[in-house]
C-alpha cells in the first residue's frame, strides 16, 4: 500500500504513528464482524442497522489503519485512508464517508435520513473491507 501517503499525514499531524498491536487488531476485527452480522438482520429497525453497519465499517477500517502502524482520532480520515491501507478506490471509501456525514447529522439533530441504498452500499463496502483484512491477515 502507499505508506508514503500515510507518512505525509503523520507529518501534518492528521495521523499518529503507533506500532501495530495484534490484540487490538483482533478485537477491532471481532467487533466489526459481530456488528456486520447484526446489521444484516432485516428484522431490526433501519436506525439500528445503520448504526451497526457504520460502527462495523469504522472498526474494520480502523483495524486496517492500525495494521499499518497508524492511528487517527478522525473517523472520516480512517475511511479516507482505506485507499492507502487496503487499496480501495474512492467509489468505496466515499460510501463510508457519506454514511459518516449522515451519522453526524443524526447525532446532532436526531434526524437520520432513511436510505435503503446507502445501507446496502455500506454493507457491501464493509464486507469488502473485511475480505481484504482476511486476505492480508493480522499485523506481524
Amino acid at each position: 500500500m502507499t505508506s508514503g501517503n500515510l507518512e505525509n499525514l503523520v507529518k501534518t499531524n492528521q495521523l499518529k504513528a503507533e506500532a501495530a498491536d495484534r490484540k487490538e487488531f483482533d478485537g477491532l476485527v471481532r467487533s466489526g464482524r459481530a456488528r456486520l452480522a447484526d446489521a444484516r438482520k432485516s428484522d431490526l429497525s433501519y436506525e439500528s442497522r445503520f448504526d451497526l453497519a457504520y460502527n462495523a465499517a469504522h472498526a474494520l477500517s480502523l483495524a486496517a489503519l492500525r495494521r499499518q502502524g497508524y492511528r487517527s482520532e478522525s473517523r472520516y480520515l480512517v475511511f479516507q485512508c482505506l485507499a492507502h491501507t487496503l487499496g480501495l478506490g474512492a467509489e468505496h471509501w466515499r460510501v463510508l464517508a457519506l454514511a459518516h456525514e449522515r451519522r453526524n447529522t443524526a447525532e446532532y439533530t436526531g434526524e437520520l435520513q432513511t436510505d435503503a441504498r446507502l445501507l446496502a452500499d455500506m454493507l457491501r463496502v464493509t464486507e469488502l473491507v473485511l475480505g481484504k483484512l482476511d486476505e492480508q491477515g493480522p499485523p506481524k
